[in-house]
Order: structure tokens, then sequence, then C-alpha cells
């Protein structure tokens, strides 16, 4: 992969969310100012733009960030000191926006401009068509449009005959109220719908197929994930020794609470982040439930054999990894469990274009896209080359990621948050 030989190429970004942010400023004050943002919206904030009604965000009326305040900024843009240590989703829109008119980035984003089609030229660019029927023609191509807008429904959602809705489109509890309500998974956005549910309806079940680490936000009374940060310099079996001890002195045995026992350590899956989850279920509010074996009308029957029926079923059940503006030909990875790129960045068929954001840490996402897009910065100006095996690489560490984490679309771009920043660091 080599730097352009234009002096002064043209970049797109497509998406102006947290990560999309990052990349634009990044590029912009390394000099590489030909360039444009395509957002399709009116504003910049992405999936944090909550709306009352459905829309691209996955995020509802209570929503908080669930890593701290503390690991959870641009490296030269802390939140306020007065934001709590997990900000509301409202708190964090604005620190976006702060963000984009502190470093002016708004001059670089063609608002309400979706990009509908991104083909490849056979000279290595990127010829891209517009909502508006125009197209224009760049150099180089750095996809930041996000990963949790297009719902994963079960094969199952048919035969409901019940209100059915995917957690994408959970925006508040108003509905629910006096309502028996199921909710298909416990990862982060299927305990934020039990939990919120539950302070309404007459009755809410959670059905729980695989283990899953549950665990409160605070730790000895700090932020759980600075206290996973204290421990990156030990060696990994130590850490995941310290990780389930701490586990285990918060919480019990995940069986006290009814529910799957996790046989594999935390650092193999993406945790649930929720403090009230494991109290709901003790105070008889959320009432865990295994796996779903079918549904007929409004009755749910389960792999122990037992059925109830609902008013209502949300399927907390994730999200395709979806860039509409490729072909499938070019790029399909809706239900992949490997995802080949080289530093999470570098797809190895296509050197003129980057991946940003298109990560799933344990932690925050948008340092993690600052430090890409610094990456690529310096690589679009022939200050860093890649390894000449860049291209098998990627492809290697597809297959790593698959390996180390829980074999599934969730876990396929799965990261360890410090140790893999600290990779990207090293190349700058």
């Amino acid at each position: 992969m080599q730097q352009s030989s234009n002096p002064t190429p043209r970049i797109a970004v497509i998406g102006a969310g947290c990560s999309g942010l990052a990349a634009v400023k990044i590029l912009a004050e390394n000099g590489l100012t030909n360039l444009v943002c395509f957002e399709k919206s009116d504003r910049v904030g992405g999936n944090w733009v909550y709306t009352a009604s459905e829309s691209h965000s996955s995020v509802c009326e209570t929503t908080h960030i669930i890593s701290s305040k503390w690991l959870s900024h641009y490296s030269d843009f802390p939140m306020p000191a007065d934001y709590p240590d997990y900000p509301s989703h409202r708190q964090v829109l604005a620190y976006f926006e702060d963000y984009a008119r502190q470093f002016d980035l708004n001059r670089y984003i063609r608002f309400q401009t979706e990009v509908t089609r991104a083909e490849k030229t056979d000279d290595e660019r990127w010829h891209l068509h517009l909502g508006d029927d125009t197209t224009e023609v760049f150099d180089f191509l750095l996809v930041a449009n996000g990963h949790h807008s297009v719902p994963r429904h079960p094969a199952w959602k048919e035969q409901f005959a019940g209100r059915y809705l995917h957690s994408h489109s959970f925006k508040h509890n108003r509905d629910f109220a006096g309502k028996r309500v199921l909710v298909v998974g416990a990862g982060n956005s299927g305990c934020d719908c039990a939990v919120e549910s539950s302070r309404v309806a007459e009755r809410v079940d959670i059905s729980v197929r695989s283990p899953q680490y549950i665990v409160p936000k605070f730790f000895l009374g700090k932020a759980t994930d600075t206290f996973a940060a204290s421990m990156l310099w030990l060696p990994r079996k130590v850490q995941d020794w310290l990780h389930t001890l701490s586990i285990r002195i918060q919480v019990g045995r995940y069986r006290y609470y009814g529910l799957p026992e996790p046989d594999f350590p935390p650092t193999r899956s993406h945790p649930t982040v929720n403090s009230e989850m494991l109290e709901k279920i003790r105070h008889g509010k959320v009432h865990p439930r295994p796996g779903i074996s079918r549904v007929a009308g409004n009755t749910v029957h389960f792999s122990d054999g037992s059925a109830s029926e609902y008013d209502v079923v949300i399927a907390a059940t994730g999200y395709k990894m979806r860039f509409p503006f490729f072909d499938k030909s070019l790029i399909d990875w809706e239900d992949a469990t490997n995802v080949p790129l080289y530093l999470r960045v570098f797809h190895p068929e296509h050197p003129s274009l980057f991946f940003i954001g298109l990560i799933q840490p344990q932690g925050s996402v948008w340092p993690l896209s600052e430090a890409q897009a610094r990456v690529v910065a310096r690589l679009i100006k022939g200050q860093l080359s890649l390894p000449a095996k860049w291209s098998a690489l990627a492809y290697a560490e597809g297959d790593a990621v698959e390996r180390e984490f829980l074999k599934s679309p969730r876990h396929a771009v799965e990261v360890h948050y410090l140790p893999y920043l600290h990779k990207l660091k090293k190349l700058n």
C-alpha cells in the first residue's frame, strides 16, 4: 500500500457520527483538507441523536453510556468536569456538537446528503453516487457509517401474534404499562429494555439463551472500566482471574439469579454493563427464562418445556453490519463471524478503502476511531508504510479475532480496548 501520488488527494468520509467526526478532525489537522464528509441527516452525532419516533438511532429516552467518561473522550477534548461518571445520551450528543464547533468540522460536512452507491474504479479510486443524483470521485474512502442501525430479527418474528419490536425501536416504557412483556437477549440493549419495562409492566420476562456476564457499573466506588484498565500491565491469564474474582465478589454466582453460568473468562465476550438488572431479578420485577424453542400466536415456548403468553415481545437480538452503498459482491459481512481487516481498518483487497469505528470494544468507540484515523492520515501522507504482507495479515487477524472471542456475528469486530489502542498509538 502506497501513499497517494496526488499532492492534494481527494478524500471522502461517510458518516458524521462519533467516528466520522474523529476522522474529519484528524485528516484536517494533518493538512488533508481536500475532503468531504457525507452525512445523510441534518446534524452531527449519528446514533446519539435521540428521537421519540423510530429512526437510525438506537438510543432510548433513558440511555446512558456504558463506558465511563474517564475512558470515553477524544485525546485532546475531555468531557466536561461536571458530567457524571456515565453521561446521558443528551450529554454525549452535546459533547460531539461541542467537538465539531471547537475544531470547525462542520465546514467539511455536507449534511442531508446520502451516499447511495460507492463503486471502485480501475485505478483504485472511488466513484460515489449521491442522493441528489450527482456523482463525485475520490482518491480515498473512509467508511464511518456505524454498525448499530440495521436490526437482526429472530426467525420466529412473524409467528408472534402480539406486538413485536426490536430493541432498536424501544424509545420509552410508556407503551408497556400493564402489559406482559418478554425481552429476548441479555446484552446491553436487552437489559436496558427489561429494566425500563419492569417499572410499568404487569410482568417482564427475559429470555437468555446463552451465558452472559452482567457487570455493575461500579466496583469499590470506581467506574468498572477504570478498574479493568488498572490491570492492563498484568498477563492475560492473571487479568482473567482477577476479572472473574471481582465479578464473583460483586454479584456472586449467576445461577443465584436464575441465569446461565458462563464457562469462559469475561474477556472472551462483550460484557453487559448494568447496575439494575440483577437487582430487578432479585426483587421479582424481571424473571429469567431460557431460550425460545418456538412461538405460536401469543404463546412463547421455551427450551425447558415451559410456555407463557405475552402481549409484547422485544427482540434485543443485535444488528447486522450493513453497508447499503456497497454492492454485496464487493463487501457483505451481514452474517459474518470473521471480518478480515488489518488493524481493524485496512481491507485486504481494497487499499484505498478504510473502515473507521467498525469495532466493538470493551470500552468506548470514539477514542479508538481517533487513533485509527491518525494511522490512516499518516499512511495517506506517506509517513507510514504497512508491512509488505499486510493483505495476508488482514485475513490472519480476522481468524485471530474469531478464535479469541466467542464465535458469533456479535463478536466479529470485538477488540480489547486498551491493548488495541496502544497498538494503534505505536504507529503514530
